[in-house]
């Protein structure tokens, strides 16, 4: 039970991480004639990548409750960020912020559930 547990968190690591690909491709398609909004939109890119890092370096660590922290934190920020781009797009139900937020709600119950438990060591 546990390594299904590490391997689903695993999956939507990687699914977090190949969301920051898609963004800075798209980013770019759409801001490749704008180089400041770019630049802003590829920070947001490296940033989904930073987490997506963090959440399978947890993977790792599953007795860090520091780690666990700071990855439900940065979960619930990046849920956010993708409901506020649906909001601002005017469709909550577009692919993008929807998948985004799923993925990063999911990664951020995985990361509370460990933060919770008491430590092993």
């Amino acid at each position: 039970h546990v390594m299904r547990v590490a391997e689903r968190y695993r999956l939507f690591a990687c699914l977090m991480f190949l969301g920051g690909i898609g963004h800075g491709l798209g980013s770019y398609q759409f801001y490749k004639s704008q180089p400041m909004n770019l630049l802003w939109a590829l920070s947001a890119s490296f940033a989904t990548f930073l987490l997506a890092a963090l959440n399978l370096l947890r993977t790792g660590r599953p007795g860090d409750r520091s780690v666990a922290w700071t990855s439900f934190v940065g979960c619930l920020v990046q849920a956010s960020f993708a409901v506020c781009f649906g909001r601002l797009i005017g469709n909550m139900l577009d692919f993008r912020p929807l998948v985004s937020a799923i993925i990063a709600l999911v990664l951020s119950a995985f990361s509370l559930r460990s933060a919770m438990q008491h430590s092993t060591e």
